[in-house]
């Protein structure tokens, strides 16, 4: 099992670049976690008896009742494993490689083949015809995915798109005529309400558990990562039901069966559940699919705005006369909320009449919506109310929509590329490049590349589809030029190439 080291979150750990997604993730370090490279052993606990009362003596309380949302919930959910290659050392990490594995040979640098690291994680049909949503630290850099029914019914999945940002990624399996779990409206749950978590926790396959909903808007630190910045969504519904590792990506749904978030992460100090659980709110997780179905991206939608949470120490220092809303520290140039008229020292209280008390409700409100939608910004300034129209636009302000890449095969002297899929970049952590799907008798060959080598840079060039290849090669004039990238089982490579 891939596991992921985060202080809010179950250890995600690479071996020597690459790992094993988990199906969960721990809120506190535990000093006991594995070290990097070991695959957690996951076996089926000791099981003790709690009681002597027979089943017929055990009596719900009136009006509640799980079963017909476990009956309606459980067929949709499925069990995900993962498959990884343990990568050997990185022998294409220099330079100098290519000379050195001409001189030695092919196998310059390599160690005997490992056997593949396996995860487990849990996923939910929200499509008849078989799309499927997970977290993406389930298969997060997966050679294969494969997709366990609650029959038992085996396939083979395809990565559709990611966003590391909200840790949603969509599954599609090759099969018609599915039980689904349709969404419901995480905007009407409320605090106290009973839910019921779905998943496959330490290889306990179809597993309900039940809780109450014990917090809403929660922010805690999990997705904020080099890569992510400040671009993480964290709203996440609190829960007590019980989610272990193996739950991740599994369905948290209402009395009614219902899906109302993605099982996600748990705090705990062992790794094991503790009594706090975390879920993507369903708002979050059908925007996200959407966008990845329609566009093959999501469509991050940005205020424009640097925002604090308001405390007591804030509102004393700025003589703020409120707790609730979210502060604007600094307003962007060229903004939506520039262009709208909202300045540094503004007070948001709601966007769209939906009240926003502090930072993670409001970067939920926004997320829901795509650069070029207006939104109403209701705020505080100099204690009065006051409303803008603002147009969201995205990173580069602008309103224009990131489209799906129309990348195309090409051949280029005498070297055939192709587009990388989603899956090989979603493995390989990378956004883009050019794959050679057959190198010939091409000078390509000459520099020792082999088929399956993608290039994601030429020089100081990045590539991203396999014309640029093409292009950045022609544009170069005379001498030696490095060619950067990356084979299938993740090691670097450099090659030089003269013209």
């Amino acid at each position: 099992m891939k596991t992921k080291q985060f202080i809010v979150g179950l250890t995600l750990s690479a071996m020597m670049g690459g790992g094993v997604a988990v199906g969960s993730y721990k809120l506190l370090e535990n000093n006991t976690a594995q070290t990097a490279g070991q695959q957690e052993e996951v076996q089926y606990p000791n099981v003790r008896y709690t009681s002597s009362m027979r089943s017929s003596e055990m009596v719900a309380p009136e009006g509640l009742n799980f079963i017909k949302a476990a009956q309606v919930s459980t067929p949709a959910v499925v069990h995900i494993k993962t498959e990884y290659k343990t990568r050997t050392a990185d022998r294409y990490n220099s330079p100098m490689e290519p000379f050195l594995r001409e001189f030695f040979g092919d196998g310059f640098g390599e160690r005997a083949p490992r056997s593949p690291q396996m995860g487990s994680g849990s996923g939910v049909i929200i499509a008849s015809n078989g799309y499927i949503v997970t977290n993406n630290h389930v298969i997060d850099r997966a050679d294969k995915i494969e997709v366990v029914m609650d029959d038992k019914r085996t396939f083979e999945a395809k990565l559709v798109g990611t966003d590391p940002t909200t840790d949603i990624a969509l599954l599609k399996i090759e099969e018609d005529k599915l039980p689904v779990v349709r969404y419901g409206n995480s905007d009407d749950l409320q605090v106290g309400e009973w839910v019921l978590a779905v998943g496959n926790p330490m290889n306990l396959t179809s597993t309900v558990t039940a809780g109450i909903v014990s917090a809403k808007g929660r922010n805690i630190n999990i997705l904020r990562t080099s890569a992510n910045k400040d671009m993480s969504i964290e709203s996440f519904i609190q829960t007590d039901a019980a989610v272990n590792p193996g739950n991740s990506g599994g369905a948290l749904v209402n009395l009614n069966g219902d899906l109302v978030g993605i099982n996600t992460a748990i705090a705990s100090q062992t790794g094991s559940f503790a009594g706090y659980s975390f879920a993507v709110p369903s708002a979050i997780v059908s925007k996200v699919v959407d966008d990845l179905l329609k566009y093959g991206e999501v469509q991050r939608a940005l205020l424009g705005a640097s925002i604090q949470e308001i405390d007591a120490t804030l509102a004393k220092e700025k003589g703020l006369k409120t707790l609730n809303g979210v502060y604007i520290a600094e307003v962007q140039e060229s903004s939506g909320a520039k262009e709208a008229g909202l300045k540094s020292g503004d007070v948001v209280t709601a966007v769209n009449d939906v009240r926003v008390s502090k930072s993670s409700q409001l970067l939920e409100q926004v997320a829901r919506y795509r650069p070029g939608d207006k939104v109403k910004v209701t705020y505080l300034r100099d204690g009065k109310e006051r409303s803008a129209n603002v147009t969201l636009k995205n990173l580069n302000n602008s309103t224009e929509l990131v489209k799906r890449s129309t990348a195309k095969a090409i051949t280029f002297d005498g070297a055939s590329f192709e587009p990388v899929s989603k899956q090989e970049m979603s493995k390989l952590g990378i956004d883009g490049g050019a794959k050679i799907s057959g190198i010939n008798n091409s000078k390509f060959r000459e520099t020792g590349m082999k088929d399956g080598f993608i290039i994601t840079k030429i020089g100081d060039n990045r590539v991203n589809v396999p014309e640029d290849v093409e292009k950045h090669l022609k544009s170069f004039e005379s001498g030696v030029v490095y060619i950067e990238g990356v084979y299938p089982d993740g090691l670097k490579a450099f090659y030089p190439i003269g013209k």
